[in-house]
């Protein structure tokens, strides 16, 4: 039986990994870009300075969180990558489409730094969160169909990655949502809690059964 060219593109796991690493290390390097240094007189004190740079506070915590989300990420797709025995094209497009969400990060987060008092801002964020944790579940469920992962262990990893896609999404719209009764900053205040969570592992029953 002839094989057609759909069916050998996409196999090459090393490509698809290189590309990954190479997008995610270009968006979080662009997330700096949106910390503009103060800018002061010369005549300016150290005390002018600090102030400058106290105004610059809710810039470089939307900085920090979005660092967090596509470390996150990153960490999510490699764990999903290194449970896979082969590829094909279809996954591969799936995960270029997880990739396209992440390299949006870095105008989501200038967006959100910008305007972090407004709802609409907090709600794009949210919505390129939403987008590359929709992506990322979708090539795990394709690879899962596919039958792309390691023999034996798709129970398993439907469980996990299906755990810890959706209990993370819905954590982060509860956050979101929160918005429309309270101030934008406590909905961002609950991303990053959420997010420290997801970085230090801590032993919470709940948020750590997957």
């Amino acid at each position: 039986m002839k094989r057609r060219y759909n069916d050998l593109a996409g196999t090459n796991l090393d490509r698809l990994a290189g590309i990954s690493d190479g997008i995610f290390a270009v968006a979080m390097t662009l997330l700096v870009l949106g910390l503009s240094v103060p800018t002061i007189s010369s005549r300016s004190t150290d005390a002018d300075l600090w102030q400058a740079l106290l105004r610059l506070g809710p810039s470089v915590l939307i900085y920090i969180m979005s660092f967090m989300t596509l470390g996150i990420f990153w960490v999510g797709q490699g764990t999903q990558l290194s449970r896979l025995v082969r590829s094909n094209r279809n996954y591969a497009w799936l995960q270029l489409g997880f990739l396209f969400a992440v390299t949006l990060a870095p105008f989501s987060t200038a967006v959100l730094a910008r305007f972090p008092t407004l709802r609409v801002a907090l709600v794009e964020y949210w919505l390129n969160i939403v987008l590359a944790g929709g992506m990322l579940l979708a090539s795990a469920e394709y690879g899962l169909r596919a039958q792309l992962f390691h023999e034996g262990e798709s129970p398993e990893l439907a469980r996990l990655f299906r755990g810890r896609i959706l209990i993370a999404q819905s954590l982060y719209a509860f956050a979101t949502a929160l918005c429309l009764v309270f101030p934008t900053w406590v909905s961002i205040t609950l991303i990053v809690l959420v997010q420290l969570n997801y970085v230090l592992a801590p032993r919470i029953p709940f948020l750590h059964r997957f």
